[in-house]
């Protein structure tokens, strides 16, 4: 079974990471959700408060086949801060894993420097931010490891293409199917 972590920060898109860990889950991916911060307790962009699974601190970006970093400000910010995110997904990606970022958190990628010369998307006014990517007009780009979704109104399909890459088209069509959404 393919595993996944979504990184959760006060202020993040609760839609943008909690679409990708239903949409996971659904596929059969078991998906841990992890706190960048000391408490496991999140507040979303839009006051929803939010339990993760486990601390960011306590994990290791071995155990995982995917990185998935939502997007929302300030949780953008307070991922683009983080030293244990940062070591992580440079980590993993070292390892050949396979990184995602939805909405303003490609630029935490691009910050790093993993989307030099990689096509990618991220939220519009977020572009400038994108620097050393080529830039993308799609709403989910794919580059090698890397996926990358332009915002919430792509987070459906950005979730499906992250279940494609760990389970299979054919299973995460069957997951487009059960939810009625037309992919």
């Amino acid at each position: 079974m393919s595993k996944a972590c979504v990184f959760f920060a006060d202020g993040l898109e609760e839609c943008e990471a909690l679409i990708v860990v239903d949409v996971l889950r659904r596929a059969g991916v078991e998906v841990t959700t992890a706190s960048i911060s000391g408490s496991r307790a999140v507040r979303s962009t839009h006051g929803v408060g939010l339990e993760a699974d486990a601390l960011a601190a306590e994990l290791n970006e071995a155990d995982f086949d995917l990185l998935v970093l939502p997007g929302g400000q300030p949780g953008t910010t307070h991922l683009g801060e983080s030293p244990v995110l940062a070591r992580m997904v440079t980590a993993a990606a070292s390892q050949g894993k396979k990184v995602a970022a939805i909405c303003a958190a490609p630029t935490v990628l691009a910050k790093l420097g993993l989307l030099n010369g990689r096509e990618a998307v991220c939220y519009p006014s977020c572009r400038e931010n994108l620097a050393g990517a080529v830039q993308s007009a799609q709403p989910v780009v794919v580059s090698g490891r890397f996926i990358t979704g332009e915002a919430l109104g792509s987070a459906i399909p950005f979730a499906l293409e992250l279940a494609a890459q760990l389970t299979g088209r054919a299973n995460a069509e069957a997951v487009a199917k059960a939810i009625c959404y037309n992919w």
